[in-house]
């Protein structure tokens, strides 16, 4: 079978590969059918991501169809649509038996620690199956997975109605919270650094809006907060002073919650956190969030059509890593399908 590896950095390349089979362990085999290329791919293909360990099958937006079981699976069959957790733990830690297993100190994540899903076959345990409504298309399904890591965000801020929230960044992950946080405040500022970013914004349901170049982010977001402040704020810029302006930002009693995974140095000022009494939190993956956002779509809560606006075949991998750098302003998610 044909994959997708980043054998080192720059250096993608299609290979052909053993297809693997349903085992006891990894009881369900799937066949893929369309997988998104997320922002972690192209740092995975740029060198940049901390993590990662090369070569690597990269991947982890995956939606696929059962394509064999083992004996001991109980509720999937062949023909069934699935999307598949990239989140692999292990169960017994600390981590894992608070319920937290998306920060297992075992952890594994398809696609960057382990070979992930541009691949046509994948085997999998049945627990990290969800099966997918029929109103969702294949390629609008890949986008349930950059919508958990938002609904995790969102309830690491553990965030209410009467909130009111900063989102500093709108990119593929910002865009991705306004569309969560929308349904559960609608007090929202959105601040980057393009104006028909924050337009989009505008229109997907950001009350306020700040460009950061041309705009003081606290001095704004003071302004349109009566004075207080942010009561949540979610980084989902990752760049090196966005803590720090962040914490500015803030107001008392507040909750900070960071995306990234940069390992980048960041210099703050833990006198704005201690006087404050902010609530710095991480969030990372998502946490058993699937099934909240696949009833989020069946309800109507949740609407994931539009979001990708290309698609390549798996051979063609390099042209669409290639487009995402040109910085085409066309360009939302990028879907590689697995037809040949």
């Amino acid at each position: 079978m044909k994959a997708v590896q980043i054998k080192s950095p720059h250096e993608l390349r299609v290979i052909e590969m053993e297809k693997p089979s349903a085992d006891p362990r990894n009881n369900v085999l799937v066949r893929m059918v369309a997988a998104g290329i997320c922002g972690s791919d192209g740092t995975i293909y740029h060198g940049t991501n901390a993590i990662v360990t090369y070569p690597r099958i990269i991947g982890h937006e995956m939606v696929g169809v059962v394509e064999e079981t083992f004996e001991n699976v109980k509720n999937l069959k062949p023909g069934d649509r699935v999307i598949i957790s990239q989140v692999v733990s292990c169960g017994r830690c600390y981590p894992c038996r608070n319920g937290r297993g998306n920060v297992c100190d075992n952890l594994k994540v398809r696609g960057i620690h382990i070979d992930g899903g541009f691949r046509e076959y994948i085997a999998v345990p049945e627990s990290d199956c969800c099966l997918l409504p029929d109103s969702l298309s294949d390629r609008d399904a890949v986008m349930i997975e950059p919508a958990t890591i938002a609904i995790q965000a969102c309830a690491r801020a553990q965030l209410a109605q009467d909130d009111m929230l900063l989102i500093l960044g709108y990119g593929a992950l910002g865009s991705s919270v306004l569309r969560i946080a929308r349904l559960l405040c609608r007090h929202i500022i959105v601040a980057c650094r393009t104006d028909s970013k924050l337009e989009d914004a505008r229109q997907n349901g950001a009350l306020h809006t700040v460009n950061v170049l041309k705009e003081d982010l606290a001095k704004k977001t003071m302004e349109y907060t009566g004075g207080h402040g942010a009561t949540v704020s979610i980084d989902a810029a990752n760049t090196g002073d966005s803590l720090s302006s962040l914490l500015k930002a803030t107001g008392n009693a507040g909750r900070v919650v960071v995306m990234g995974l940069t390992a980048a140095a960041a210099q703050i000022n833990p006198f704005l956190i201690t006087a404050k009494e902010l609530d710095v939190r991480g969030s990372r993956l998502q946490n058993r969030m699937f099934g909240t956002a696949i009833e989020m779509v069946r309800s109507g809560k949740l609407d994931l059509a539009g979001s990708v606006s290309h698609t390549f075949p798996l051979t063609e991998a390099q042209k669409a890593f290639d487009l995402i750098d040109s910085h085409d302003p066309s360009v939302r998610k990028v879907v590689l399908t697995f037809e040949f």
